[in-house]
């Protein structure tokens, strides 16, 4: 079971936003049949921001990658516009030192009162992390993470503290004031390293959306490598939603998001998307292998992963549909859920105002 009441993040769309499955093939010059995109100005990440503190949201993730604006710029831009909502922020370990990345982390919590969380994204795509300087192989990434995360930890302290690994060698690394409270780190990924890295060094493993069965062995492996190291931490999903106040609104609705994904593209992003790294990857792709079977489990649709990468399913259905799929997951273990939908203001107002508050009720 999940532990305590469920917190539920919504997504800063820094890419852009719209009515369609869009910002999945940029990085091949293709942006969709979109018939009115939204670029991510900051009036309008304001507005998203703004309408999921209002809602109750907990967080925002802020997304990291070519294709999206700086998750820490466009943040931090965003905390005097808001007064509650936390910002999970999403970065590479290895483009920037762990010593630098703690003290943004410890300024940014200190500015903004404390409303930060990390979201560390270790990297699944070679090509992607190659834009960026950084050609060190998967293993050596993890390892990598590894030493990061250790660091940081250290450096919050608020004491000097040395670190001598195969990555990083710091001596007396420390950020003053130390953060108070200290940020929460997220963290995912499917392959064996990644479970390892998330049980030893971070406070919650998040998890692109799988039916519960899978889910709940994620969690199970993950849970029982952390008590290896003494350790307790949580779980999280990353899932799309659609929820409307009957279930034909809502898969009519995923039937319009299928219908204007052009077969062409949905080839081209299959393919790019079976040459990364990513074991998560591996296991969305899975998922929409038959196009003409995307409901694969009731009220999960993989329909986003035919042509977006990273999390690719949706939770479909009524708002109680959506409601009891969700208490489905929190009975294998799920802590976070960390949503998004198209778009991503009106599709706030539709999960916040139909589903929070049945969730709710069960809560209590």
């Amino acid at each position: 079971m999940g532990g305590g009441d469920p917190h539920f993040h919504w997504y800063l769309p820094t890419s852009g936003d719209g009515r369609e499955v869009i910002g999945a093939l940029q990085s091949a010059g293709v942006i969709g049949t979109a018939s009115a995109h939204r670029p991510p100005s900051l009036e309008y990440l304001t507005l998203v921001a703004k309408t999921a503190e209002q809602l109750g949201f907990e967080a925002v993730l802020t997304p990291t990658g070519t294709w999206c604006a700086d998750a820490w710029i466009t943040t931090a831009a965003l905390i005097p516009a808001t007064t509650r909502l936390k910002f999970l922020v999403a970065f590479r370990p290895g483009l920037i030192t762990p010593t630098l990345a703690a003290q943004q982390a410890a300024t940014f919590a200190q500015l903004s009162g404390g409303r930060l969380a990390l979201n560390i994204v270790t990297g699944g795509d070679a090509e992607e992390q190659a834009r960026f300087g950084d050609r060190l192989t998967k293993s050596e990434r993890y390892a990598r993470t590894d030493e990061f995360v250790q660091v940081i930890r250290k450096a919050w302290t608020g004491r000097p503290s040395d670190f001598a690994g195969t990555y990083y060698d710091v001596t007396g690394a420390m950020v003053a004031p130390a953060p108070a409270p200290t940020p929460q780190i997220f963290f995912g990924g499917a392959s064996d390293a990644a479970r390892e890295v998330a049980a030893k060094n971070v406070d919650t493993y998040l998890t692109w959306t799988e039916p519960p069965a899978a889910v709940a062995e994620l969690i199970e492996d993950v849970r029982a490598r952390a008590d290896r190291y003494g350790r307790r931490i949580e779980f999280g999903i990353r899932a799309h939603v659609i929820t409307r106040d009957t279930r034909e609104q809502a898969w009519a609705e995923a039937r319009n998001l299928l219908s204007r994904m052009d077969p062409a593209i949905i080839d081209l992003a299959r393919a790019r998307l079976a040459q990364g790294e990513s074991e998560g990857q591996r296991r969305q792709l899975a998922l929409n292998a038959d196009r003409d079977n995307l409901e694969v489990y009731p009220g999960l649709w993989a329909g986003y992963g035919l042509v977006r990468p990273g999390a690719g399913t949706a939770l479909v259905g009524s708002h109680a549909e959506v409601a009891e799929l969700i208490e489905q997951y929190r009975a294998v273990g799920i802590d976070h859920f960390v949503l998004s939908g198209q778009p991503h203001i009106e599709e706030a107002y539709w999960f916040g105002e139909g589903v929070l508050p049945l969730v709710g009720a069960r809560a209590g």
